[in-house]
């Protein structure tokens, strides 16, 4: 009998445990208990995800934007497509470097092409004919260590004149890139932001970094140059205004036909009454 009401005892035991923990919990906090019963007989659904703010850094300062809400401007100068193809119209860039005793003398250091969207098409360092004696760094960005992956001039001449040929050219003051590059192109094919009379102030020409400031309000130059990025400039300059500018340019070649055409009028009657 002792044996069989032994295991009758422990239950109770336990159950007289559980109820003096009950007991004191309810002595420490009343409402404890009826709080428990209202969560076992009516349980709380999670809320979705959108009932919940975005997620928000450690740290971060209520009223702060978020970083991907911080975006700043679109950069007026960053490439339209992601087109690299030769386009029919392509802007030029090129940076000097000094030769000679003193420096004084400009020859080719790097030439850039990017074409009617923005991007590059061709950009390379040149090694020039001469020994670099100046490398103009403060302004042409060139240095030294640019000259290791440097192409040799002849090629570069060769592959620019190939990617030029037939095209519309724009840049800026370009007289001084084609000299450089020792290359001539057809004057109605050149489109130069310097020479253009709408960019001009009484009859005077404006440096691009004028011409950025004021029609594109964009900074360039403000320090070392970059080809790429004054070529992207000129570019915009001409497509801002191009159909004003193509159409001036092709009443230009008529008019300049018409003076040809007149002239040999001229000289056929002078070689008759002779």
């Amino acid at each position: 009998m002792e044996v069989e009401n032994s295991p009758a005892k422990r239950p109770r035991q336990k159950k007289k445990k559980k109820t003096d923990a009950s007991s004191s919990s309810r002595t420490l906090n009343p409402n404890w208990a009826l709080l428990q019963q209202k969560l076992s007989s009516h349980p709380t659904p999670s809320p979705p995800l959108s009932h919940y703010p975005k997620y928000q850094a450690l740290g971060k300062r209520k009223g702060r934007p978020d970083e991907e809400g911080d975006a700043s401007e679109p950069d007026p100068l960053a490439p339209t497509s992601t087109d690299f193809s030769v386009t029919d119209v392509l802007a030029m860039d090129c940076e000097m470097v000094g030769v000679g005793p003193e420096g004084t003398r400009s020859a080719l250091g790097r030439v850039t092409l990017v074409n009617k969207w923005g991007n590059v098409v061709c950009d390379e360092f040149v090694r020039p004919l001469e020994h670099v004696t100046d490398f103009r760094t403060q302004v042409s960005g060139i240095r030294p260590r640019d000259m290791r992956k440097a192409k040799d001039f002849r090629l570069i001449q060769k592959k620019v004149a190939e990617l030029i040929k037939g095209k519309v050219l724009v840049g800026h003051a370009l007289h001084n890139d084609l000299k450089a590059l020792l290359l001539s192109h057809p004057k109605k094919d050149i489109r130069d932001t310097s020479e253009y009379h709408l960019f001009r102030k009484e009859g005077r020409r404006k440096a691009l970094r004028h011409l950025a400031a004021e029609f594109l309000g964009v900074t360039i130059q403000n320090g070392e140059h970059c080809p790429i990025e004054d070529a992207r400039a000129a570019m915009l300059l001409y497509q801002r205004i191009h159909k004003a500018w193509e159409k001036s340019a092709k009443t230009e070649i008529r008019m300049k036909q018409k003076k040809r055409q007149k002239k040999t009028e001229r000289v056929k009657i002078d070689t008759l009454t002779t």
